[in-house]
């Protein structure tokens, strides 16, 4: 089995700057003891043959939270409530993620937005904000581009776009450009993903939070990828960062992403931490700078799955900025 050193872990999180309508349901006080005693429940809609899991609460305009690699709706528990207060709150698993099916065509990003917008047309969500992370801010934000009647507005924490991605080569990388190579290495790489489960085991057991996860939060990560053969998506998502033009579809379709960044009124709100993973504080105010009607709020210390560290602060300011800009 292959390990990795702990500095290994961080340096694939900390790259370097660069040199330039369900019924109503009883909602429950996330403060309270009730609430962990009663998540809210499980439930499945088939989308182009695949059984997508998917948990929701809360009454009103719909959030919907995307989550990335290798996660799943599990990410969101202790945002959600805080978040239901306001409004109905829904966090899906995407194929190959979580509780979801597996996909028959595979787990590419263009897979996976095929069923991002086939969950959102058979639950008929409509007015929608979107709350995403990593991998599912490019999904969502795609979706938002195409769809700008649809979403209201679009909250962001540590997403795949510019200016950290796309990369021109690995070098530009920096000391994380050697472990990129060897996870994008047909053998190694699926040796280290597929074979020792790095991803779940590494870096988000033991590499990517400020806190220590509980052997149940453990449990919750790890159980979709017990199977090694169930690591396939994981493998997949890495793969398709774009780093050095490949995949040139991925270069293309966040590069659009960012250009709509650039020019569409959507209310957008970053939330960021210190010192962040792919939106480390120089990247956030670049956004900032950069990317229009985006507001930017730090929550507190964290890494890269933020929402563990800083469940709270993630949860009040996205109600807070909604009830400030969307009505």
């Amino acid at each position: 089995m292959i390990r990795l050193a702990p500095p290994a872990i961080l340096a694939i999180l900390l790259l370097p700057a660069p040199a330039t309508a369900a019924g109503p349901l009883q909602v429950i006080d996330p403060r309270s003891e009730a609430y962990a005693a009663q998540p809210p429940p499980s439930k499945f809609i088939d989308v182009d043959g695949v059984p997508i899991h998917y948990v929701e609460a809360g009454v009103g305009a719909p959030v919907l939270f995307i989550h990335g690699n290798p996660t799943s709706s599990y990410l969101w528990r202790n945002v959600m409530p805080h978040v239901a207060l306001a409004g109905r709150v829904i966090a899906l698993d995407l194929p190959g993620f979580g509780h979801s099916g597996k996909s028959p065509t595979g787990y590419t990003l263009q897979d996976q937005q095929r069923y991002l917008d086939g969950f959102i047309e058979a639950l008929g969500l409509a007015n929608l904000t979107l709350v995403m992370h990593q991998w599912g801010a490019v999904l969502g934000l795609d979706y938002a581009r195409r769809n700008e009647h649809n979403v209201k507005g679009v909250v962001l924490i540590e997403p795949i776009l510019p200016p950290r991605f796309p990369v021109a080569s690995y070098d530009d990388l920096g000391p994380t450009g050697t472990l990129y190579r060897r996870l994008r290495d047909p053998v190694e790489g699926r040796e280290l993903v597929i074979g020792d489960n790095m991803l779940v085991e590494d870096i988000l057991a033991n590499g990517a939070l400020t806190r220590e996860l509980t052997e149940a939060e453990i449990e919750a990560y790890r159980a979709p990828f017990v199977n090694p053969r169930n690591r396939e998506p994981i493998l997949v998502w890495l793969n398709e960062l774009p780093v050095a033009g490949e995949p040139a579809r991925n270069v293309e379709a966040i590069e659009r992403i960012g250009d709509w960044l650039r020019r569409s009124d959507m209310p957008k709100l970053l939330l960021y931490a210190r010192p962040g993973a792919l939106v480390p504080p120089w990247a956030a105010a670049w956004m900032a700078e950069n990317y229009r009607n985006l507001e930017v709020i730090f929550v507190g210390y964290g890494l890269h799955y933020i929402q563990e560290d800083n469940p709270e602060a993630i949860g009040r300011n996205i109600v807070d900025w909604c009830l400030r800009n969307l009505g």
